[in-house]
């Protein structure tokens, strides 16, 4: 089945001006590009049998030579304390990727997968356990905001990359997925409304800040010196805390978008006084914002969270450095709120 998808192009990653050249190359009209391109990235359609205004000639064309992707619901979660839910989707070849959405006052987030499985290793996550099987396209991206979108019946206003994987080792599908979710022409979703995290890696932030997009980005930092990090994240052993502080800097610089930098806080890890102190010396001047995320404990580590008098004395004293921060709400905790946690209680239950 994989080698049969792999010998078709994959229509619903295509921008519009790539479809219409598509459409060209079969001998349409290009304004078929656009109608094609309505059906899937607004309409939502889930099969080219819904497009109702495409000549039967056409449809049989595009189930030739495009593949379409769409996503198999398998298992979906919903929180009984804020209705959070958890999506557990199969993609065309049998592999699975999670995705939440989650209700806020100032509109619906879905947070999306961007690999199949992660290999960046960090010591706290539940996505790396099982390496990296492979990367996720352009499409199959943007169907888990579409799947989730038809089965709330609710607009998606704000996405987050941040479910299972690192997007910057997925970066080229990453910047076509981003530029699909943003064209007026689908969803229409503003970059502004749209976060994208990484572990650090430097070269592709510098990358990314080139392309002067207006994204958020959210740096996975967790540690304020190059030791501890090193304990928590393999990443950190090919860039150092310095150039990962330049490179934040030079984000803001190409793009004006401040830095959000996540930090989860391990209880007896990363969370003492010490620790918050010589965060503030790391970040002081930066324009930024820090995240913290009391850790979700996984099984398979024994990472426990902080407790919430030690989150809230680190807040305090970041806060009294001068340093912009929050406290992550804590959306889901009563289903498998970390990532990948989801998917790999099924690949264990169909063992």
């Amino acid at each position: 089945m994989e080698s049969l998808l792999e010998n078709k192009k994959d229509i619903k990653s295509f921008t519009l001006p790539q479809l219409k050249e598509e459409m060209e190359a079969l001998g349409e009209k290009s304004f078929r590009a656009s109608q094609l391109y309505e059906w899937m990235h607004r309409k939502l359609a889930e099969s080219y049998e819904e497009m109702t205004n495409i000549p039967r000639k056409l449809v049989d064309l595009c189930r030739e030579q495009y593949r379409y992707t769409t996503l198999h619901l398998v298992q979906v979660q919903e929180s009984r304390i804020d209705g959070t839910r958890k999506y557990l989707f199969a993609l065309p070849d049998g592999n699975l990727v999670e995705s939440v959405w989650m209700r806020y006052q100032h509109g619906n987030s879905v947070c999306i997968s961007s690999q199949v499985g992660c290999r960046m290793g960090c010591r706290f996550c539940a996505s790396t356990l099982d390496g990296l099987e492979r990367n996720l396209l352009p499409s199959e991206m943007l169907e888990q905001i579409y799947a989730v979108t038809r089965h709330t019946g609710e607009r998606v206003s704000n996405v987050v990359v941040m479910g299972t994987g690192e997007p910057m080792d997925n970066y080229e599908n990453l910047l076509r997925f981003i530029i699909l979710l943003s064209d007026e022409n689908g969803l229409h979703i503003s970059q502004r409304n749209i976060t994208v995290s990484t572990c650090g890696i430097v070269p592709r932030m510098r990358e990314l800040a080139d392309k002067h997009l207006q994204i958020t980005l959210a740096l996975s930092l967790h540690a304020s010196t190059d030791e501890k990090r090193r304990e928590l994240m393999p990443i950190a052993n090919s860039y150092s805390l310095q150039e990962l502080i330049e490179v934040c800097s030079y984000y803001f610089e190409q793009t004006g978008r401040r830095i959000t930098f996540e930090y989860s806080l391990v209880k007896g890890v990363n969370d003492t006084d010490e620790d918050a102190r010589k965060l503030i010396r790391l970040i002081k001047g930066l324009n930024c914002h820090v995240n913290l995320i009391p850790v979700n404990p996984i099984k398979e580590r024994d990472y426990v969270q902080s407790e919430r008098r030690a989150v809230e004395a680190f807040q305090n004293k970041l806060e009294q450095g001068g340093i912009n921060v929050t406290v992550r709400r804590e959306m889901g905790r009563d289903i498998d709120g970390a990532c990948g946690q989801l998917r790999r209680r099924h690949l264990e239950s169909n063992l």
